[in-house]
């Protein structure tokens, strides 16, 4: 009786726990709308690592052996980066009506990853290929609202079709959109990868080369002036692509890919910031 009690119990908590998270980050995000500038970066890296620490606090407390042995950190990640990219895309929305719908259209895409989580991790024979599917799901449309979330805080950072002269990013700005974006990608690369391998080494190495990758196209794109949501779409579709063609680990521990892929990612990555530099002269 007790040990069912407890069963009950636990799960009860756990859904509490996620729906004080989840009016928290909203209480955060709403006000955040009115808040511009460095103070909005700000705010948006402490909600991410917030989000985070509450994710840990939230997934320690389900009832499962793995929970009991330490929640892995890979978990913690797209409960984060959903919650700064809710904060992020929702700066879009003009304040009125369509602001509370928005608002809890985020508040439940954060709850359903936060739940697709638990569940993962409360599974005894560890993430079934409907379990990754799900996180790859969650994963595509996280990063969609992410990229461009982390877009709408950079001046410049959506260009509007057909404009004459918009704004453009400076050196800075670009710097920051790229930066960020190479953070989203390498922590939803990070948890992509960890669902395939247990190798550590395996796992880092994915996640590093997303971001290089993500942040390479993201200046990319940007230079070429992409209009509006295409280029945060386009995004994803790298990110997609890159995740289908690393999707299996390598057979070897030590394969000689990597330096090749890594060298060669840098140099592309020089030549499109040299690229962008000169469109802007």
């Amino acid at each position: 009786m007790i040990a069912e009690g407890r069963r009950t119990i636990g799960p009860m908590v756990t859904r509490g726990a996620s729906r004080e998270l989840v009016l928290a980050a909203a209480a955060v995000i709403l006000a955040s709308r009115f808040v511009d500038g460095p103070a909005a970066w700000a705010v948006g890296a402490c909600l991410l690592v917030a989000a985070a620490l509450a994710s840990l606090q939230i997934l320690g407390e389900t009832e499962a052996p793995a929970a009991a042995a330490g929640v892995p950190v890979e978990s913690l990640a797209v409960p984060a980066v959903a919650s700064f990219a809710v904060f992020g895309s929702i700066r879009l929305v003009p304040v009125g009506m369509l602001l509370p719908l928005a608002l809890v259209i985020g508040a439940w895409l954060i709850a359903r990853v936060l739940a697709t989580e638990a569940r993962i991790l409360g599974a005894s024979a560890g993430p079934s290929g409907a379990d990754r599917t799900a996180i790859l799901v969650w994963s595509l449309v996280v990063a969609f609202l992410a990229f461009t979330g982390i877009a709408a805080l950079v001046p410049g950072g959506l260009p509007e079709p057909g404009a004459v002269a918009g704004p453009s990013p400076t050196g800075p700005d670009l710097a920051a959109l790229a930066t960020a974006d190479a953070i989203v990608a390498f922590l939803l690369g990070y948890r992509a990868a960890a669902l395939r391998s247990s190798n550590m080494r395996d796992v880092a190495w994915f996640g590093l080369t997303s971001a290089i990758v993500t942040a390479i196209a993201a200046v990319a794109l940007r230079a070429m002036e992409i209009p509006r949501l295409l280029g945060p779409a386009l995004l994803v579709l790298v990110f997609f692509l890159w995740d289908a063609v690393h999707g299996t680990p390598p057979s070897r521990r030590r394969d000689p890919r990597r330096i090749w892929e890594t060298v060669l990612l840098l140099v592309l990555g020089l030549v499109v910031v040299a690229w962008s530099l000169r469109l802007r002269t």
